[in-house]
């Protein structure tokens, strides 16, 4: 019996049709993109890079430095105003106020008594551009360094260091103006001890934000020990301590204007030994630092010395099992020493030139930051 009743079958669901693959899924099923670099690892480049530059500004300023000494323009500006003096004099009042402050200053009235404004600018432009500089450095230092600390970019192990080269920054700024008020006072020129003083505590920052940004550069890989790196680290340190006396007699010879004490080479007033080195009226001991000849003396032969030991190190360094850096930082040591000498005898023969003797301390300092990178490098071992 029919009941008349249509039987109905319930409607199948249809799954909707899926959405065509992405060709950009499909890319990256195959190739996949490389891993983002940390934050941390892009910091942490940033500050090796910005210690490299820093450590290459401290270098620029000492050659500077000695191009104001050669000049005679250390002197010109007779105050250190940080703030107001970033400016020169603007207008002839100006430049007339100036010039008055530099003519009662022993320079010009035992030195420079005939010297006109148009002269004075000149001397007064280059002392200017060295504060300058060295103001723009200081804002390098200072603006850079707090943004890696807020960041968290410096090792907790490495604060204090980083405090070491703002204080020292800040110790050069003291150390050049206690430097050029000595030469306000009495006699027409800095004092030799304060101008050394103020060369080795460059050298030391230098040394330092070189240091620090070879061991925090991830180029350099991890350090590896080996004994006969060990063994050589020894004379590594010998022959930096022995470019630091040579650059700081340096120092002495440019404060005293030792260098014009004899202009001949190998003998010095005839003889190699000049009759009456240390004869200064005083102890023999005090002449070591305060006789220009004596000086003068130390500063030709130590530069044998100091040859002798770079030489060492370099055969030393290059019959080592050590790094590639290392070898190659020895090489460039035994050229530059060479040329560093070659250079000396060039200044004493010509009569100091100009050139000849700004490219004498630049060679001194590049010396002295190769054999910086030979000792860090012992210390890593090698391979």
């Amino acid at each position: 019996m029919s009941s008349g009743r249509r039987c109905c079958s319930k409607p199948r669901s249809v799954a909707p049709p899926a959405p065509p693959a992405s060709p950009r899924a499909d890319c990256n099923e195959v190739t996949m993109a490389p891993p983002p670099i940390p934050d941390a690892a892009v910091r942490a480049r940033r500050l090796v890079r910005w210690l490299y530059g820093l450590a290459a500004l401290t270098f620029g300023l000492i050659v500077f430095g000695g191009f104001v000494r050669l000049t005679r323009s250390g002197l010109s500006i007779v105050e250190w105003n940080p703030i107001i003096g970033i400016l020169p004099p603007i207008g002839t009042e100006a430049w007339e106020t100036e010039f008055a402050k530099y003519r009662q200053t022993p320079e010009f009235q035992l030195v420079n008594h005939a010297m006109p404004i148009d002269g004075y600018r000149r001397i007064f432009y280059i002392e200017w551009a060295h504060r300058l500089i060295a103001r723009l450095a200081g804002l390098y230092l200072a603006v850079p360094l707090a943004w890696f600390v807020w960041r968290g970019a410096i090792p907790r192990r490495r604060i204090g260091v980083f405090v070491a080269i703002a204080l020292l920054f800040l110790l050069q700024a003291f150390l050049g103006w206690f430097m050029v008020s000595s030469g306000l006072l009495d006699e027409p020129a800095v004092s030799h001890y304060r101008l050394t003083i103020h060369l080795l505590a460059a050298l030391l920052l230098l040394a330092l934000t070189t240091w620090t940004a070879m061991s925090l550069d991830d180029r350099n890989g991890p350090a590896i020990h080996r004994p006969a790196a060990t063994r050589h680290s020894t004379l590594g340190l010998v022959a930096l301590a022995v470019i630091v006396v040579q650059i700081a007699y340096g120092g002495l010879v440019a404060g005293l204007k030792a260098g014009h004490v004899s202009y001949t080479w190998p003998l010095m007033g005839g003889s190699l030994v000049p009759a009456g080195l240390f004869d200064t009226g005083g102890s023999w001991w005090a002449a070591l630092t305060a006789s220009p000849a004596a000086v003068h003396w130390i500063h030709r032969w130590f530069a044998v010395v100091a040859a002798a030991v770079v030489a060492w190190l370099v055969v030393e360094v290059r019959g080592a099992r050590t790094t590639r850096a290392a070898r190659e930082a020895a090489n460039v040591s035994g050229v530059l020493v060479g040329v560093q000498v070659a250079l000396g005898i060039g200044v004493l023969l010509t009569h100091v030139p100009l050139v000849l003797a700004l490219l004498h301390q630049a060679v001194g300092l590049g010396l002295f930051v190769a054999v910086l990178v030979v000792n860090h490098q012992l210390r890593r071992g090698g391979n």
